[in-house]
């Protein structure tokens, strides 16, 4: 290889490698620019959320009234009028118009009585009116008084989202726990035990990851107010069970089948059982597969709306976050405060499971995709 090649192709790699990296920059900030806005709003006060964008709290330059004046009745209000060295039609006031020196001159009220406002634009350290009050609100469901129009005053109950906070932390942790115990066992079986049948069964499995999860809600749902177990959270985890082993038994097969054999085989030498190995030594291997479908499970559950409305229903002590947000945005879908905070709170917990856990989770991904 000539120095001219090489360096063509170092060339050519780091070109690569800045275009990878500027692409990873911008999902970066796809992803966490909304969310940084989420955390800001959720802070805010009503009044602010209304009247100005959660961008505003940061250093900004924003116009700013310097003179203010009422026209006179020379002035022709169906022509053109000039103001301050602007010249325009009442609907070009209106929106405003810009000066050469880049003030703008802007008509406040109707035609007939409104004034003339000159603004400049000048930089303001943003507002930072912050409050805890919004999640007092959706955390303690306390009563809140809201200011009218008009200025009269009404009191809002508010939403207390700890009953289901804590409805969808007894649903997802069982039905992530409970799946990932009954794939570990059945991936062992595939990859390590030899019974007839298993290449078929193993076929079936995997079949049914393309399978719509939603053409068996009925028949379940059907299933379910015979055995009575419609709007129980044992339900609700049978359920969420069926619908990600398939899944889980292939990511973990994809990993518990790359263990070396000579392992399993020193220890079947001396005399241990499949559930002595299964316990001593595959669940420990496998931890990082077990993590990376953790995540997707618990993610998965914890936002999952269709399934608990359908198997839950509308029984307020048991319903999850899911259902009581949507019933928030149902009824009080202006109250942006409030809806920031309670989407806030469903982030908490899954965030943390997510950070917790990541350094596994690439891991669990490659596994079993390159035997060596």
């Amino acid at each position: 290889m000539t120095a001219h090649t090489a360096t063509k192709q170092k060339r050519g790699i780091g070109w690569g490698q800045i275009v990878i990296n500027v692409a990873l920059i911008g999902l970066i900030l796809m992803w966490t620019i909304p969310t940084v806005g989420l955390l800001i709003s959720s802070f805010r006060t009503r009044f602010d959320i209304q009247t100005s964008g959660w961008w505003t709290v940061f250093p900004h330059r924003e116009w700013t009234t310097v003179q203010e004046f009422q026209p006179g009745p020379e002035v022709n209000r169906d022509g053109i009028m000039t103001f301050e060295g602007a010249q325009g039609a009442f609907e070009e006031f209106r929106a405003g118009v810009v000066t050469a020196d880049g003030r703008r001159v802007l008509w406040v009220g109707n035609k007939r009585i409104g004034r003339v406002v000159v603004q400049e634009q000048q930089w303001t350290s943003g507002n930072r009116d912050f409050t805890t009050q919004n999640y007092q609100e959706v955390l303690g469901g306390r009563s809140y008084t809201i200011q009218q129009p008009d200025g009269t005053t009404r009191t809002v109950q508010g939403t207390n989202f700890v009953g289901a906070f804590l409805n969808s932390l007894v649903v997802t942790v069982p039905a992530t726990v409970i799946p990932i115990l009954i794939a570990a066992f059945a991936a062992y079986g595939f990859a390590w035990m030899r019974f007839p049948g298993r290449r078929v069964l193993f076929i079936l499995v995997v079949a049914l990851l393309v399978v719509p999860l939603q053409i068996a809600l009925v028949p379940i749902l059907t299933d379910y107010v015979k055995l009575n177990l419609n709007g129980t959270f044992l339900g609700i985890w049978l359920a969420h069970t069926g619908f990600g082993l398939p899944l889980a038994t292939y990511l973990l097969f994809n990993y518990i089948s790359t263990i070396p054999r000579d392992i399993l085989e020193s220890a079947f030498i001396d005399g241990a059982s499949h559930f002595t190995i299964f316990i001593r030594l595959i669940l420990p291997l496998s931890l990082p597969a077990l993590a990376s479908f953790a995540i997707f499970q618990f993610l998965w559950v914890w936002n999952d709306y269709l399934i608990a409305l359908i198997f839950i229903g509308a029984k307020p002590d048991v319903q999850v976050l899911t259902q009581r947000i949507a019933e928030m945005v149902g009824s009080r879908g202006n109250d942006w405060h409030l809806l920031t905070a309670g989407a806030f709170v469903s982030m908490i917990l899954p965030l943390l499971v997510f950070f917790s856990l990541q350094r596994f989770f690439v891991r669990g991904l490659m596994a079993g995709s390159v035997k060596g």
